[in-house]
């Protein structure tokens, strides 16, 4: 893990313009959410626009070019289009013209799942440096009239570079990415979900949630999924610096901090400023986490999340 960026949209929608136009206040969403604003993407500003943006700061701050990557796996659950990938746009813009790039889609676990997948392409000789993308414009599908579901979103989009390394022997200091922990259960199907698709309505559709249903499910795997990460790394919970959890919810981001025996100065928050950027989540609150100089190198840092299908995961890193 070599270098992180992050980028936002110009516009931020407070809850305050929300509560304006819907029976809702800053009150109702803040205590049930945390969140406080969001930023929303312009007409015209597109996945791959803000892909491209965060793509280039990881890069600066890597010290890379496009031209040095072989490999772009770019997490979106909103392409700019059905197809082509949304990640080959990114990698034309970037000058990269060796390797290959491609999107996962596993809504906000999606970056989780990426970087599963270009660790794996490392691991096995397939890639040298990967360019590992969260990019979201969720604005474009929501229903802004379901008061349930519009003021939870946001977009937004995060980058991290990773670069093959020297196997020295691993061990509890090995650095980088120590393990991924992958899971789905798609008879949840119905409870997180857009109604709408090329192959069912032939149209985008609108996102649909059954919130209390997803609150509950998010609690327990991302419990099961984080002792996972811990117990395969023969890692004590005492042992972590840093929790990166998906910004979805400000109870479930608690939550899992006092199941851990972390301080809340020890788990990262950004859902009051940019609320659930799904895939991006994870990466703009990682970004956020190394630019202020909080996550430094040699610490232990765990990522989670859980989203549509249902899907969820977690990463288990040593910066």
């Amino acid at each position: 893990m070599v270098g992180c960026g992050g980028y936002l949209p110009e516009r931020i929608v407070t809850n305050a313009e929300l509560a304006a136009r819907l029976q809702t206040s800053d009150e109702w969403i803040a205590q049930r959410t945390g969140i406080r604003q969001r930023h929303v993407a312009a007409p015209g500003e597109l996945t791959s626009d803000l892909a491209f943006h965060a793509a280039t700061r990881a890069l600066d701050r890597a010290g890379l070019k496009g031209s040095d990557i072989d490999l772009i796996v770019l997490a979106t659950a909103t392409p700019d289009n059905t197809f082509p990938a949304t990640a080959t746009k990114v990698q034309a813009r970037l000058g990269m013209t060796q390797g290959c790039a491609f999107d996962v889609q596993a809504v906000c676990s999606g970056f989780i799942y990426a970087l599963a997948t270009a660790d794996n392409f490392i691991r096995n000789g397939q890639a040298r440096r990967a360019l590992v993308i969260g990019a979201e414009t969720f604005s474009r599908i929501l229903d802004w009239e379901d008061r349930t579901t519009c003021v939870l979103f946001g977009d937004g989009a995060g980058a991290l570079v990773l670069s093959a390394q020297r196997d020295e022997g691993g061990g509890a200091e090995e650095r980088g990415l120590l393990s991924t922990h992958l899971h789905s259960d798609g008879s949840h199907y119905d409870i997180l979900y857009v109604d709408g698709g090329p192959s069912s309505t032939g149209t985008c559709g609108f996102l649909r949630m059954q919130g209390k249903e997803v609150f509950r499910h998010a609690v327990h795997r991302l419990a099961e999924v984080v002792d996972e990460a811990l117990a395969a790394s023969r890692l004590p919970a005492t042992s972590l610096d840093w929790l990166v959890p998906h910004q979805a919810n400000r109870r479930i981001i608690d939550s899992m901090g006092r199941k851990l025996g972390l301080p809340p100065e020890k788990v990262v928050i950004t859902i009051d400023r940019h609320a659930n950027t799904s895939a991006a989540s994870v990466p703009l609150a990682l970004a956020e986490a190394v630019g202020d100089g909080r996550i430094r190198p040699g610490q232990l840092v765990l990522m989670e999340a859980m989203g549509g299908g249902l899907t969820w995961g977690a990463a288990l890193a040593r910066w």
